[in-house]
């Protein structure tokens, strides 16, 4: 059975919840596919406060129950435990969940399908396969969704901010976090907040530090670490944690062969979202994993605008010309661009920077020279380029590069 509507949501995080909401409220039929049993996204697992606007800023589970609401209230039809499958037409979806497979067709379709870590495997840790090895999702899930006892003594890889919040969700279940490890340099991480860490709460850090192997049988009992060195060490644990190193859940981009950005491993899209297949937009940490929740929830809102102009007349894919961040640069989004654009780009370097300024060119022409209001740029931290130099591009020159000295 197909069923029709007008905007198809795929993932109810921030993005797709905003996103649907605002179109809602105009008359769409919405409807959005969450493949979770609760929509919200990773805010539901996140029980820290910091989400929506300050300084009245909620919980995790409160910010995501919030905008589930909103876009219910708005009108969105938002059908929990459905997966969306694969693609069944230019802007059609197979799908399937408790009332057995469907196909949905619409005349738009927004993927917010987020990111996700990359797990033990993933990363090529070798070892035995015991139990008591999490990502910080599975970890948040298992403590504040479910319960759960992890385990007394765990260990943490990665040292950013993800890595703190799985310490503190450590702490609330009762266990005591052995270390953080991590094989930068520092902590990437607020220095206040890995002070906290350090003092306050007698977490050591060791840094220049991998792990090199998983030991245990039935449950994890140590695991193996090398300094850069060349120093080894085995520390005692029962559970370990694998943190950061996000990827975008990108799986319905890449089956429906839309174009993907080599930087951001996410859907390429121009300045309103668009992705290469007419019709189809993308938002939130599909595009770049992984960003705040404001983020996503801001670009969800920006969507809706080009979704409903979808809606009034039929524009597709615009060509532009690409949009490429070089090294120290790693990243840049959206990553193409047109002379009509006017949403902020977003850009993480590779290596910290003091006094950053950020130089735009196309075939050697220079188009726009700007300081960010960062004085220092770290990896951990997004730097914003306004958009006020896209009506400069030249529509049929090469690349557009973004550097910075």
């Amino acid at each position: 059975m197909t069923r029709q509507v007008d905007v198809l949501v795929v993932g109810a995080g921030p993005a797709g919840l905003v996103a649907a909401s605002l179109l809602a409220v105009t008359g769409a039929r919405v409807e959005v596919l969450e493949r979770e049993r609760q929509a919200g996204g990773v805010p539901r697992h996140c029980a820290h406060r910091g989400f929506g606007a300050w300084p009245h800023t909620l919980t995790g589970p409160a910010y995501a129950r919030l905008l589930a609401d909103a876009a219910v209230r708005a009108g969105a039809d938002v059908r929990t435990g459905v997966t969306a499958l694969d693609w069944a037409g230019p802007r059609s979806l197979a799908t399937v969940g408790p009332d057995g497979p469907e196909t949905v067709a619409a005349r738009a379709v927004v993927l917010a399908t987020g990111a996700r870590e990359r797990p033990r495997a993933a990363r090529l840790v070798p070892g035995t396969r015991p139990a008591g090895v999490y990502t910080t999702g599975e970890l948040q899930q298992a403590v504040h969704l479910h319960g759960q006892h992890i385990g007394s003594r765990v260990l943490i890889v990665g040292a950013e901010d993800v890595s703190y919040a799985a310490a503190d969700t450590v702490r609330t279940a009762g266990a005591r976090v052995v270390a953080l490890v991590t094989d930068r340099p520092r902590a990437l991480t607020r220095p206040a907040r890995a002070l906290d860490a350090r003092l306050r709460h007698r977490i050591p850090l060791l840094t220049g530090t991998a792990v090199t192997e998983l030991l245990g049988h039935g449950r994890l009992s140590a695991v193996r670490v090398r300094h850069h060195d060349g120093r080894t060490a085995t520390l005692s644990c029962d559970t370990v944690v694998f943190t950061g190193d996000f990827v975008p859940e990108h799986e319905l981009a890449r089956r429906g062969a839309l174009t993907l950005d080599p930087g951001t491993r996410g859907p390429a899209v121009d300045g309103a979202l668009r992705t290469s297949r007419p019709g189809v937009f993308a938002v939130g940490s599909v595009l770049h994993a992984v960003e705040s929740a404001a983020t996503a929830a801001r670009e969800g809102a920006y969507a809706a605008t080009a979704v409903r102009d979808r809606l009034a007349r039929d524009t597709g894919w615009p060509g532009g010309v690409p949009l490429i961040a070089e090294p120290p640069l790693g990243r840049i989004t959206p990553n193409r661009v047109t002379p009509a654009d006017s949403f902020p780009y977003l850009l993480r370097t590779t290596t910290p920077l003091t006094r950053p300024v950020l130089h735009v060119t196309q075939d050697g022409r220079p188009l726009h020279r700007e300081r960010p209001t960062r004085t220092a740029a770290v990896p951990h931290r997004p730097l914003t380029l306004t958009a006020r130099w896209t009506h400069r591009v030249d529509p049929e020159g090469g690349p557009v590069r973004v550097t910075v000295t």
